[in-house]
């Protein structure tokens, strides 16, 4: 099954970020693929490649991991200037792009998850 992944809610804050890796990775065990992860308004500050908890899970590197993997994660552009992100802050791996990568994610799935309010 082809599965798209919304993330609407920051790290730290809720647990979306959380549920949607675990959620990736069962998946992926599973056999199942992943057309994408779409990080959307709050979301986008899962991707931020500067944020470095001590002694807590690294949010940004779980989705830079996953992205390693090929799976895209992209973190929505709009979204990301309006919270003051520069194209540097960005984690490794992680893109950012348009609303269009969030519909092609739901174009090419079976089925699609949101993680957030």
């Amino acid at each position: 099954m082809k599965i798209g992944i919304l993330i609407l809610e920051g790290p730290y804050q809720h647990q979306a970020a959380d549920s949607a890796y675990h959620f990736v990775k069962a998946a992926l065990a599973r056999g199942h693929t992943i057309t994408g992860i779409f990080l959307y308004t709050d979301g986008v500050n899962n991707a931020n490649g500067y944020i470095k908890p001590p002694g807590e899970r690294n949010i940004g590197e779980r989705f830079s991991e996953l992205a390693g993997q090929g799976i895209d994660v992209i973190a929505c552009t709009a979204c990301a200037r309006f919270r003051g992100f520069r194209r540097d802050m960005v984690a490794e791996n992680v893109k950012l792009g348009g609303l269009g990568g969030l519909a092609n994610y739901l174009r090419e799935a079976d089925r699609f998850v949101t993680f957030g309010d």
